[in-house]
């Protein structure tokens, strides 16, 4: 609303009196032009007021305040309970899962708030074995630390999130932007392959296989990503601007420090899904690596291709990492952010069915990204049939990220997204990687005590039918019914439940119950 229409209202006056009052302002205005450009000054601290004083615990997006508070608290070792019940509106709220507990289950998981905390939740999947990949491997946290580039994310931010997934065994994704000294800090990485190849390209920005092999036998990158597109920009390419080029920056992806770094909307090394896939079987022949695809989801027909092309057994991708519509960017236009691709919930079982269908779920690893770093959204995806979740965001708060909105700007004013030497400072990577692993180990720790209230002993064993999705509180429909999944989709085969079942027996700790009295039943 209009400052000159807000200082004196001119409801109910006609003529004269009207037309003074008109004259009035607008000498007011005239006289005081900080009072008519105040709004701008209160428009840019807009989300810090939203975020502190006028939005409520629940309203604040993409994380509200309850959402924010439970994160900062897991990293800061702190208490992340709350009391006094939900203040979510579930009686009014359509699509709010409902994760359905069991009374009598052969699970009987310890009660301490802290049990669980360094238990390792492994991928029930070895990734890479299906094809023979020589490097294959079982990942050892299923949740992971998603893309995020050194460029749009400070060398600082980038080094405390490898430190951090060094101590959890999570696997650090390095984004497009190329493998920098900051991701050599212990922490297992997966390297991701965008359109420009940076950090494995020659002089004029084509793709170098010789590149790319040198750089993997020289860091611990133990499986190969290609980006198709990103949930929150798909069909656009990465955009560095040039404000946030640095010298190391440039000297990492082969580019200029003068202007904007614009990455192409698409791959130069392949045009269809088939040369896409020989692609991929080249690159694994020659890393030993498993190799997988990230994806948007929208048009169907190219997920329709992969699974026919798949079936018969000569060429695929190891894993799939689906990146949800509601996921982050530094930077993109709000049509892409807001309305291109769908939601994680939408998209990813509709990718999942597909290949379910041609019978070829047990021998990809199902990756989920999306602020699936809050255990509701990751029990879901679970249920969908995730293998491992990725977080992005949910790390940059664990770091100390604010939300302030400002990633595009390089005025984060906190030293996460930036490349400002002065806010950079800011950021002690020692101390942020230690609450980053303590969020990570929350994070497992309160997923496992899930799983076991649903009585299986990982959450990968989670299933649709321990899920149900409220329509407001006068009904609910089962998860299976919802995304139409038939018996059996969602998990891994029987062999490979077997194997997750017996890890976590040798390693999720037990809970006791009273003494049995006389009168027991047992």
């Amino acid at each position: 609303m209009r400052w000159s229409r807000t200082l004196i209202p001119l409801a109910g006056l006609t003529g004269l009196a009207a037309h003074d009052l008109l004259q009035r302002r607008r000498s007011l205005l005239r006289n005081f032009p900080v009072i008519g450009h105040a709004r701008y000054a209160v428009e840019a601290i807009g989300p810090e007021l939203r975020q502190y004083i006028v939005a409520g615990n629940d309203e604040e997006r993409p994380f509200s305040r309850d959402q924010r508070r439970w994160i900062y608290a897991s990293a800061k070792g702190e208490n992340n309970y709350f009391g006094f019940g939900t203040d979510n509106d579930i009686e009014r709220s359509d699509g709010y899962p409902i994760i359905k507990h069991r009374t009598f289950s052969a699970v009987s998981p310890p009660s301490h708030p802290t049990a669980g905390e360094e238990v390792r939740l492994p991928c029930a999947k070895v990734l890479g074995a299906a094809r023979g990949r020589a490097k294959a491997f079982r990942p050892q946290s299923i949740v992971n630390v998603s893309a995020m580039s050194y460029g749009s994310l400070s060398g600082p931010a980038v080094e405390a999130m490898n430190k951090g997934a060094a101590l959890t065994g999570a696997l650090h994704n390095t984004g497009e932007g190329g493998l920098s000294p900051h991701h050599r800090h212990g922490g297992d990485l997966v390297f991701q392959i965008g359109t420009a190849y940076f950090g494995c390209r020659d002089e004029d920005g084509a793709f170098d296989l010789g590149r790319l092999r040198a750089l993997v036998d020289a860091a611990p990158v133990r499986a190969l990503e290609v980006k198709l597109s990103q949930g929150a920009k798909p069909g656009l390419g990465g955009v560095l601007p040039a404000v946030k080029i640095s010298a190391e920056i440039a000297a990492i992806r082969g580019i200029r420090t003068d202007r904007d770094c614009i990455s192409p909307s698409r791959h130069a090394e392949f045009s269809d899904v088939d040369s896409m896939l020989d692609w991929v079987e080249l690159l694994a022949t020659e890393t030993g690596l498993p190799v997988g695809v990230k994806s948007a989801v929208g048009d169907l027909e190219f997920w329709t291709q992969l699974a026919e092309q798949m079936a018969g057994g000569a060429r695929g991708v190891d894993f799939i990492t689906i990146d949800g519509g509601e996921g982050g960017t530094g930077a993109a236009p709000m049509t892409f952010t807001d309305s291109v691709s769908l939601p994680f919930r939408v998209g990813f079982p509709r990718v999942y069915a597909i290949f379910a269908e041609a019978g070829l779920t047990d021998r990809i690893v199902f990756a989920g990204a999306g602020k699936l770093g809050l255990a509701d959204n990751a029990v879901v995806a679970f249920a969908l049939g995730c293998d491992l979740v990725n977080v992005a965001r949910e790390a940059m708060l664990a770091i100390g990220c604010i939300q302030a909105q400002r990633c595009h700007t390089d005025r984060c004013p906190v030293g996460v997204a930036t490349q400002n030497p002065w806010l950079a400072h800011g950021l002690d990577p020692s101390l942020k990687s230690e609450r980053l692993a303590s969020y990570l180990r929350t994070f497992n720790r309160d997923l496992l005590k899930v799983a076991e209230s649903c009585g299986v002993l990982h959450p990968g064993l989670i299933d649709v039918d321990d899920v149900e999705i409220l329509a407001g509180n006068q009904a609910g429909r089962p998860l299976r019914e919802v995304v139409r999944y038939r018996p059996g989709w969602g998990q891994p085969s029987a062999a490979q439940q077997a194997e997750l079942r017996a890890i976590m027996t040798a390693a999720a700790p037990t809970g006791g119950t009273a003494p049995e009295s006389g009168t027991s039943q047992n």
